[in-house]
Formats: C-alpha cells, sequence, structure tokens
C-alpha cells in the first residue's frame, strides 16, 4: 500500500457512529508512525477533506460537501435518472433508489421519496453488501465473465449464504435465472419488512451501469400488485439506459466499480 494509498484510507475511519475521531485513534488505525499519520493529517486538512474539532479531534471537511455538490449537479446519470424517478414514485407511490457498484459493495447515489416512506430506507451515500437486496443483486447478472470470476473468488461464503449458489455453476445458473426475469425481487434483506423490486440500467455494452429499485413496506404490498410494479420498473430502467445511450457523455464502461470489483 503506498503511503498516499494510507493517507487517504483515514478518512474511511469516520462513520455514522464514529463521526469524530481522536489524533490518537487516527495514529492507530492508519498502521504509520506519528510523525506520518501527523503529516497525513495536515496534508488532509490543508485539502479541505480534515477539520479539527474540539479536544483534539477531527471530523470531515467541508470540501466534501463541496464535491458532493458538484456530483449532484454534474453527474449525468444523477440528473439523466431525476425525471424517470420523479415519474415512477407517482406511478408507483413507493420510493425510488438508484445505486451503482462500489468496490466490493454498491452505493445510492440517489433517492427519491415517497410521502409515505418509513424511515432507515436505504438512502444516498450509503452502502450495503453486494449479495444483500434486489438492487444490488440485479447488477450480478450483468457483470463481465471475468469479474464475475473474481467476485465469485472473493466472495464464496457470502454469495453461498445469500442463497445464490454453493458453487461456481450453481452461482452461474442463479444468474442466469435472475438475467431471464430481467428483475429481482427481495423481502427483508436489508432492512426487515421492506420489499425491494429492482430492475438494471445497462451500457451499450449491455454491462450494468446501475440499478433503479423499489422500496416499500410489506405492508403495502397488495395481492396482484407484483407484475404491475415490475413491469413499471422494468420500463423505467429501460428508459433511462435508452437515455445513456443516446446522450454524447453515454458510458460504455462497467458500473463504477473500484477495489474489489475492478477489472
Amino acid at each position: 500500500m503506498s503511503s498516499l494509498d494510507r493517507m487517504l484510507r483515514l478518512l474511511d475511519a469516520f462513520t455514522p457512529s464514529n463521526a469524530t475521531r481522536s489524533t490518537e485513534e487516527l495514529i492507530k488505525l492508519s498502521g504509520s508512525s506519528r510523525s506520518t499519520t501527523y503529516r497525513y493529517i495536515r496534508a488532509l486538512q490543508r485539502a479541505g477533506l480534515l477539520s479539527p474539532v474540539a479536544n483534539g479531534s477531527w471530523t470531515l471537511g467541508s470540501r466534501i460537501l463541496e464535491l458532493d455538490l458538484q456530483l449532484r449537479t454534474r453527474d449525468p446519470l444523477y440528473i439523466a435518472a431525476g425525471p424517470v424517478m420523479h415519474q415512477l414514485v407517482e406511478r408507483t407511490g413507493h420510493t425510488i433508489l438508484l445505486c451503482t457498484l462500489y468496490s466490493d459493495a454498491v452505493i445510492c447515489i440517489r433517492d427519491e421519496r415517497s410521502s409515505q416512506a418509513p424511515g432507515g430506507l436505504f438512502s444516498r451515500g450509503q452502502r450495503r453488501p453486494l449479495f444483500k437486496a434486489a438492487a444490488s443483486k440485479i447488477m450480478l447478472p450483468y457483470l463481465p465473465a471475468h469479474q464475475l470470476r473474481r467476485v465469485y473468488k472473493n466472495n464464496k461464503a457470502a454469495i453461498a449464504a445469500a442463497h445464490l449458489g454453493a458453487d461456481w455453476k450453481s452461482f452461474l445458473a442463479a444468474l442466469r435465472e435472475m438475467r431471464g426475469k430481467g428483475f429481482c425481487m427481495t423481502v427483508g434483506e436489508f432492512r426487515p419488512g421492506i420489499v425491494g423490486i429492482a430492475a438494471p440500467i445497462l451500457s451499450r455494452s449491455g454491462n450494468a451501469l446501475a440499478s433503479l429499485g423499489l422500496a416499500f413496506p410489506k405492508t403495502k404490498l397488495r395481492t396482484g400488485d407484483v407484475d404491475t410494479l415490475v413491469l413499471l420498473v422494468q420500463q423505467a430502467a429501460a428508459a433511462l439506459s435508452k437515455k445513456v445511450r443516446r446522450a454524447n457523455w453515454a458510458l460504455d464502461l462497467p458500473a463504477r466499480r473500484v477495489g474489489g470489483l475492478r477489472g
């Protein structure tokens, strides 16, 4: 691991349950010497990525807010998805999520909430496991073969626990079945009692760029709703895929993968 990697990894120390960290904690977490960690902290502070707070502690810096604003106003996928997601909320009455791959997990990059959405739903900036819930699972069948092999090699136990196959052959069979359906539906996999229905957003080459999905309480699921909801999600995902392919910025690349999913 390079010194730059070690410095940037300090940002991973800040989580919803650990919004502030002391200098001593950062030194322990860095795996580097005290003097080196001090240099890292000062460099991150100068970049606006860390800010000092009381008692010699640190929190994430305001530069991150500025970068988030740029993403929300310049990210082509985020912008293109807006009208599609608004319409889907109106037609279904449920919360809509736009998610992409991020390292060995899935991250929500946009969420449009229904007026009656319960608290605690997956939301922008949150990560969750690659093999948990519909918005995550539906991207797997659309990964290039070499990445699927790497995913399976590095996550055999998690794949088996997610009922996606006890071996490579059964894993591929589960993905073929999901791809044949063109959607994924789960109940309670990310949060108890929450239904997820998701479809893929595909690049020109047929790789998954993202997923578009519904999230709502199981108590809101009425008999006969599933087929209608699946169709609406698939239609919305297909419409967004077409927008991506037609645009000058159209991405003919795999989803935004880094780390464990890099090709």
